[in-house]
């Protein structure tokens, strides 16, 4: 009899992700995925009858609160989603002996660095949002043992809303754009992180703990713009602005480029350049 696996936030950019990479692969597992009709996540009646039901060998928890601006208003919606659900879903996990894989963000640093940023660095979220899911990631760690936090960054992919689809869709009214240079992390093609989540939960090594994933290199949003307008073919004028140009409610990292060398070693896992994988998502696109 197959172990059932839940997916939490399943309609989202990486839920869709993980489903189109298990689809019709899968032989092990029960993957059972839960869009925000199926579930709510913030109500505590609702998961623990979920949990009740399926009783999970995994929870992979995809849904969070990611609306970075409006965060810095809507206070209690970011952490009641971003912290409070993660951790009645952590006390869940470890009442029905569930591992728990939840995506984390690399705004739970300041950006201050200018070094690829391990997991044991010290976190200084800048924002509203990033401090939810920092507070997020600590309830996890203070309830449990069986986790794996994957904090990632700048996630594109076909699906849903993302950086590199408004980038086309702005191509089909404008012939230039202004796009900011000082920020400075690495896109993160979904399909990629989609493949990640499913090796570790087939190796199933029970190396619990905080992971940084996103794909290879170094990338300003500046550079991400060019690239996708590169390999669309798309002939547009793109220029460099700092990130004074756009006013924002919520402050930005400048620098949040992760360092993979523990996913990469203890998951035995390559890591495609992000250029590649973009070409890829676009050729798809």
């Amino acid at each position: 009899m197959k172990r059932n696996i839940i997916v939490i936030g399943g309609s989202g950019q990486l839920g869709q992700c993980l489903n189109e990479v298990i689809s019709g692969r899968e032989e092990t597992f029960n993957y059972i995925f839960l869009s925000r009709s199926d579930l709510d996540f913030v109500n505590s009646e609702d998961v623990k009858r979920l949990f009740e039901h399926y009783k999970p060998l995994y929870c992979i928890n995809c849904a969070a609160y990611t609306e970075v601006d409006r965060a810095e208003e809507d206070l209690d919606r970011a952490f009641e989603v971003n912290e409070f659900a993660v951790k009645r879903l952590a006390e869940n996990c470890l009442a029905y002996d569930t591992t728990l894989l939840h995506i984390s963000t690399d705004f739970v640093f300041d950006g201050d660095s200018g070094i690829p940023l391990t997991e044991d660095k010290p976190t200084n979220p800048v924002n509203a949002y990033g401090l939810s899911k920092l507070n997020g990631e600590l309830q996890i760690q203070q309830v449990m043992e069986k986790y794996y936090i994957i904090r990632t960054s700048w996630l594109y992919s076909e699906k849903a809303n993302n950086f590199v689809k408004t980038m086309l869709k702005l191509a089909q009214s404008r012939d230039q754009l202004q796009v900011i240079y000082d920020q400075v992390g690495t896109p993160t093609y979904a399909v990629d992180l989609a493949k990640v989540i499913v090796n570790i939960i087939k190796n199933d090594k029970n190396a619990y703990g905080v992971y940084h994933y996103s794909n290879e290199g170094v990338a300003s949003w500046y550079d991400f713009a060019k690239a996708v307008f590169e390999f669309a073919e798309i002939d547009m004028k793109v220029l460099p602005v700092t990130s004074s140009v756009f006013v924002t409610k919520a402050k930005r990292p400048h620098y949040s480029v992760m360092d993979k060398t523990k996913i990469k070693s203890v998951m035995g896992i390559e890591i495609p350049y992000w250029r590649d994988s973009l070409n890829f998502c676009i050729q798809n696109l």
